[in-house]
């Protein structure tokens, strides 16, 4: 028997990856503050995006998870929002186009401002001091009384989510999103990309069939789901106090919801099954996601699957496998026989960021060819073991940013310190995410010819 699931039973648990706040009292009182406060989402919508992510699970659709590595306070402008958006739109109707799937689309926004850390400590030229953890714990300036961690930072994070939430809603479902509007998307700067070529065709053909069901009465008009598009929210669950104090009892079912976040994931360095973070999941009936690393083992992977989705519910968990280029051969195909072999229901998505940075000129990067292999291996694998490859997992932006090297319009060594503008870890531009999607498009329509083949012989 599972012990029983209280909002804050993760307290009597061993804990990684939080800090010690010096006013415990101040503390208290901020999270007694934001628990008073109106829920970001709501559990309608967290059970939609669980119904939406059940078709990925069963093969019939793909998930598309990305945005900041860590969202900054100092970066928060509506321009900033709408780029993402547009980029995100862009990405979507790509692999809508080359799937002819539903692509579920779930932002790393509103919520994604705690970072996980390889450290404690932080040094530069000799001084030490605690590490820069995303500004939800503490700032980003390094010097000893921005590094403090600050309860008050919570609140104006709730605050920057909502203002978030408020706009991509406005987006999502007031118009932005029409597919009337699909050449409208394309950045400023990517105009002279060859993605945009590649781009303008596709958006013509979109525009073309869209005049054609025009003529023949079918419109954005009387079509909502022509002009609307549902968008989710996605951040890491770290700092446990917070996802505590926006943990609300659901009114028509009377279950547990994280109200942070339409879906939270728990990181490779805090998925302990005894340990806090896997407590709090495993009570609130969100969709989940678990990162799976170079660590994770077949029998550790069942074991926090039982943990966290003991129903085996489709749609309820997504594993995003981070492995690294040069590892991934070596340790997906493993996982994902363990899970078939037990009949365990998951979205497997892939995560071609966090495996791949290294440092070069002396700033973190991730190179794009190395993204895009492990993308490749990530299908070419799962093609072999005859299961879905669900989706993919990034760190990107709509800015015109210098953080990835390589690419189309190849951002080289010398060019990372042009416009490195990343809070934490570096991210792929408006034009490498639009090249991967065509990358992923090409490969998702490669495996939908060959299961027609297949059945065709069959």
């Amino acid at each position: 028997m599972a012990q029983k699931w209280t909002p804050d039973s993760w307290r009597s648990k061993p804990i990684l990856q939080v800090p010690e706040f010096p006013d415990s009292a101040e503390l208290e009182k901020t999270e007694a503050r934001l628990a008073t406060y109106p829920p970001l989402v709501f559990a309608g919508e967290a059970r939609k995006l669980k119904s939406m992510l059940a078709n990925v699970a069963n093969g019939n659709g793909f998930l598309l998870q990305g945005g900041d590595c860590a969202e900054s306070f100092a970066e928060h402008g509506a321009d900033n929002i709408r780029d993402f958006f547009r980029v995100f739109l862009q990405m979507a109707v790509v692999l809508t186009f080359g799937s002819q799937q539903p692509v579920v689309k779930v932002g790393r926004i509103a919520g994604q401002f705690a970072k996980p850390r390889s450290s404690n400590i932080e040094t530069i030229d000799g001084v030490e001091l605690p590490s820069y953890r995303g500004d939800i714990i503490n700032g980003i300036d390094f010097d000893e009384a921005s590094r403090i961690p600050d309860p008050q930072r919570q609140v104006m994070v709730y605050r920057q989510s909502a203002a978030t939430l408020n706009l991509l809603r406005a987006f999502a479902q007031g118009g932005y999103a029409n597919l009337e509007n699909v050449h409208q998307w394309m950045l400023g700067f990517v105009k002279d990309s060859p993605q945009a070529e590649r781009y303008r065709k596709l958006a013509d053909r979109i525009s073309e069939t869209m005049d054609f069901m025009k003529a023949i009465g079918i419109s954005a008009d009387n079509h909502p789901s022509l002009r609307e598009t549902d968008f989710f929210t996605s951040h890491e669950a770290l700092l446990l106090g917070y996802e505590e104090a926006l943990t609300r009892t659901d009114s028509t079912s009377g279950d547990w919801y994280a109200t942070s976040g339409h879906m939270i994931w728990i990181g490779d360095r805090t998925r302990q099954p005894d340990h806090a973070h896997v407590e709090y999941c495993r009570g609130v009936k969100n969709p989940l996601g678990l990162k799976c690393g170079p660590s994770m083992t077949p029998d550790g992977l069942l074991e926090l699957i039982d943990l966290l989705n003991p129903q085996n519910e489709a749609g309820r968990l997504t594993l995003i496998a981070r492995f690294g280029h040069d590892k991934v051969a070596e340790h997906l195909p493993k996982l994902i026989r363990a899970v078939e072999r037990e009949g365990k229901k998951v979205v497997w998505s892939c995560d071609p960021m966090h495996g791949n940075t290294i440092t070069l000129n002396s700033y973190k990067t991730r190179p794009f060819e190395r993204v895009l292999s492990e993308v490749e291996s990530f299908f070419q694998i799962h093609r072999s073991e005859g299961t879905h490859p669900g989706g993919i997992h990034i760190e990107m932006t709509g800015k015109n940013v210098t953080e990835c090297t390589g690419g189309a319009r190849a951002v080289s060594a010398e060019n990372l310190s042009d416009r490195y503008h990343t809070h934490c870890d570096p991210r792929l531009n408006a034009d490498q995410s639009l090249e991967l999607a065509f990358l992923v498009a090409e490969l998702l329509k490669g495996g939908r010819d060959q299961d027609m083949r297949a059945a065709a012989n069959g």
